[in-house]
């Protein structure tokens, strides 16, 4: 089911580029939009594990620096059918966890010295589970088409601010001022809304298929709890 939703709000949200496109760049402003969009989000698609690793200031940990911490994940990357990713280890208070890489096979997954000490072995485990569930899942492919889109959509709203909007060729005039305002304030908002959407859909999934890897939905309930 949460495919399901995930398929109908990035196909809404695709549907939503293509009328905006229409209506302020038409077809040449819609796909310069796109493919500006499609290389900033390929470049981060492919470099995103690098930079977030490198901005929070992660250390990589192996099985002599955190036994108990690597075994863990070690576990429930086997469980989850998956290879091992890199641990890593960010000096933070604050607890938290994520995962990154652009497929299985080059995976991350990370979190701060605050989880791993306010919460319980199993709690820990809970939530390194929900983590490999994005792995397994392809969440960070799925997110990043929808950033494209999204970005793509603002690019589009920006070149109405900045050109006068409106396909002419097609609609006769334009959108006019009224319209062109409104496209360009409504159109990111409502991408923003589908994108936020799709990003709570892949975390319920995530949660589900991270109980299930984990064996025990209790560990990972009491995390967040």
């Amino acid at each position: 089911m949460n495919y399901l939703k995930t398929a109908i709000l990035l196909a809404g949200l695709t549907a939503l580029f293509m009328g905006v496109g229409y209506l302020i760049g038409g077809q040449t402003g819609a796909t310069i939009a796109f493919l500006v969009a499609a290389g900033m989000n390929l470049f981060s698609y492919w470099n995103a594990d690098r930079m977030v690793l490198s901005m929070t200031g992660a250390h990589e940990v192996d099985a002599r620096t955190a036994p108990e911490y690597y075994a863990m994940v070690q576990e429930l990357a086997g469980r989850a059918g998956l290879p091992m990713p890199r641990v890593y280890i960010i000096d933070d208070p604050q607890p938290n966890a994520f995962a990154t890489g652009r497929n299985p096979q080059n995976a991350a997954v990370a979190a701060t010295t605050g989880l791993l000490n306010m919460l319980s072995r199993e709690e820990v485990a809970g939530v390194m589970a929900h983590e490999l569930a994005h792995v397994k899942n392809h969440d960070t492919l799925i997110m990043t088409i929808t950033a494209t889109i999204a970005g793509a959509i603002s690019m589009l709203a920006q070149f109405g601010m900045f050109f006068g909007g409106g396909n002419r060729e097609n609609n006769g005039g334009g959108l006019g001022i009224v319209g062109t305002l409104a496209m360009v304030i409504l159109a990111p908002i409502a991408a923003m809304l589908v994108q936020m959407a799709i990003s709570r859909t892949r975390e319920y999934a995530a949660d589900r298929m991270g109980a299930q890897i984990c064996g025990r939905p209790a560990w990972l309930a009491s995390a967040l709890a």
